[in-house]
């Protein structure tokens, strides 16, 4: 009978490994490890010990070996309270061994693009789920303006995923540059098959992204495929981001390329790289300032992140300032030189800031100084870099004061021009209507004097008016008026009724 119970017991361990590695989807070492610590824990209890207590199990037949020293133990006499601790304890391992498979699984699957649905919404905070396991989609990670309901399937990377004892916590995105890349994968045959291949995205969700391509085959282009034919296939991904605009750059690793092809639409002038500093000096027309620059600053902004250098926009006039200003400020550092001021500047350097920046070690290198003088010169930009910064801030605010001065004085002269042209029309209209009344010698229609005097004359009462009643003012081409009573029948003319 014993061999027999053992038997059982084995087969039921059996089962139930089997039935924990299919529904859970857990190792079956990790189950049989499980057991074997649950049962130990168990024993431990039963003898009131700390240690000396040993568990096997054979993984072929389900038997258990169990050992305090030389004696063998049957887990079964363990008793109810050991028993229950044994099930607590498998519990309690199975669910770490689940949280583990579900940490590996979902932690390999970073960035990937799923599909879920929306279980709950909790202040903002959408439910996933994803199958068997829950995720956040965070307010934050939504994209700005967008609510989600109960029911919906959404599209959403996984941005993070962390345990929290027990539990595993994933953590959905579809505000992330990474969600934008996902969705171009999806939609675009060619970037998954690796014959376009996405450089860099930047993006600020709800508003705009930048998504640098090339084209791996040089008989595609990258740019076409991306937006499809007739925008098909870029439509799709604008509709998924709530009709966030998206603009395709062409990738080039030349930045004198690059660079201008990010800050499209815009025309650039002239490009200038410092690689001592990652920064790029763009120099643009005035009438381009505002369309590189962009709204808020979004397309420059845009532009750097792309391309991972700082980007600053200047027009002529503005470098040129800029470039004056630093040589007289370089002119007041220690062992000041124009060699030293032309080294500065040669490497992108405008401002005391730019120069901490850097360190001594460093600027020593290019300057041709000393250890010391080169620390020296970062000491002190560190000392007068505020200086520095409010003196500009104040010049710059003094030129947009004279700028706006001469915006206003601009707009008091239009108006008084539009003004006086508003007056001298009015003065015109009314000549014309006194040339109406009293013509001239050029010959424009008026009214005589002889036909005023009648009228005259009618009100008075010297005139009878119903004596004359066909007394007509009439104007010829000369300016002559005539008298057509003459033509008019008297009453002896009239025929007797």
């Amino acid at each position: 009978m014993a061999i027999k119970k053992e038997k059982d017991t084995g087969t039921l361990i059996l089962e139930l490994v089997d039935k924990l590695h299919e529904e859970r989807k857990i190792a079956k070492d990790v189950i049989f490890k499980g057991i074997s610590s649950a049962i130990q824990v168990a024993a431990e209890r039963h003898f009131q010990v700390e240690e000396g207590v040993f568990v096997s199990i054979d993984e072929a037949t389900g038997h258990i070996v169990a050992k305090y020293g030389d004696q063998e133990l049957d887990p079964i006499t363990l008793g109810r309270i050991a028993a229950q601790s044994a099930k607590q304890m498998i519990i309690q391992k199975i669910r770490e061994a689940e949280s583990d498979t579900v940490f590996t699984e979902f932690t390999g699957k970073k960035y990937e693009l799923l599909v879920g649905t929306v279980t709950r919404v909790d202040a903002g905070t959408a439910i996933v789920s994803l199958g068997k396991s829950e995720a956040l989609l965070p307010r934050s990670e939504q994209i700005p303006g967008e609510t989600h309901h109960v029911g919906e399937r959404v599209k959403a990377i996984i941005m993070e995923v962390r345990k929290q004892g027990n539990r595993v916590k994933i953590v959905l995105s579809r505000a992330h540059p990474e969600f934008v890349k996902a969705l171009f994968e999806e939609e675009i045959p060619e970037i998954d098959e690796r014959i376009i291949d996405i450089r860099a995205v930047a993006r600020e969700a709800g508003y705009r992204s930048k998504v640098a391509v090339t084209s791996i085959d040089m008989k595609v282009d990258a740019v076409g495929a991306c937006v499809g034919v007739r925008g098909s296939r870029i439509k799709n991904v604008i509709e998924e981001l709530n009709g966030e605009r998206i603009d395709i750059v062409r990738w080039n690793d030349a930045l004198q390329v690059l660079i201008p092809n990010a800050l499209q639409p815009a025309q650039i002038s002239d490009v200038f790289t410092y690689p001592k500093l990652g920064r790029a000096i763009v120099l643009v027309t005035d009438d381009q300032l505002s369309l590189a620059i962009g709204r808020r600053g979004q397309n420059v902004r845009l532009a750097s992140k792309l391309v991972g250098w700082d980007i600053e926009i200047m027009t002529h006039d503005e470098l040129a300032e800029a470039l004056e200003r630093a040589e007289r400020w370089f002119g007041q550092l220690p062992h000041a030189s124009p060699e030293l001021t032309n080294a500065l500047i040669e490497e992108g350097f405008l401002s005391y800031n730019d120069i901490t920046m850097t360190d001594d070690e460093g600027l020593a290198e290019f300057t041709g100084l000393t250890q010391e003088a080169a620390d020296e010169v970062v000491m002190y930009a560190e000392e007068y870099a505020d200086v520095m910064e409010r003196s500009v801030e104040e010049e710059r605010r003094q030129a947009e004061l004279a700028a706006k001065e001469a915006r206003l004085q601009e707009q008091a002269d239009a108006d008084a021009q539009a003004r006086a042209e508003e007056e001298a029309q009015a003065a015109a209209e009314v000549g014309l209507t006194e040339g109406a009344l009293n013509p001239d010698a050029t010959g424009e229609v008026g009214v005589t004097d002889e036909a005023v005097e009648v009228a005259a004359g009618a009100e008075s009462g010297e005139i009878d008016a119903a004596a004359e009643p066909d007394v007509v003012a009439e104007a010829s081409t000369s300016g002559e008026v005539t008298d057509r009573s003459a033509d008019a029948p008297s009453d002896a003319d009239k025929p007797a009724e």
